[in-house]
């Protein structure tokens, strides 16, 4: 099973769309691995991919500015 987002309300999103990773990384067009390790923090999002993902869990809230939420 893959590991829970380093990101709490990146988690809770997650857990509230119900959507699994494969379904996150469907909608926002990039291979599921690569989505699981933007979201365990692993990789560093780009600004689109993390609009992406916000977009695609309905995350409406801006992220804090802190070094688990930057981009490239």
């Amino acid at each position: 099973m893959p590991p829970n987002p380093q990101c709490v309300a990146l988690a809770a999103a997650k857990e509230r769309s119900g959507l699994s990773y494969a379904q996150i990384a469907a909608k926002i067009g990039q291979p599921e691995q690569h989505v699981i390790d933007v979201c365990t923090g692993k990789v560093t999002p780009t600004k689109q991919e993390f609009d992406a993902l916000a977009k695609a869990l309905d995350i409406k809230d801006a992220p804090p500015h802190d070094s688990a939420h930057k981009t490239k």
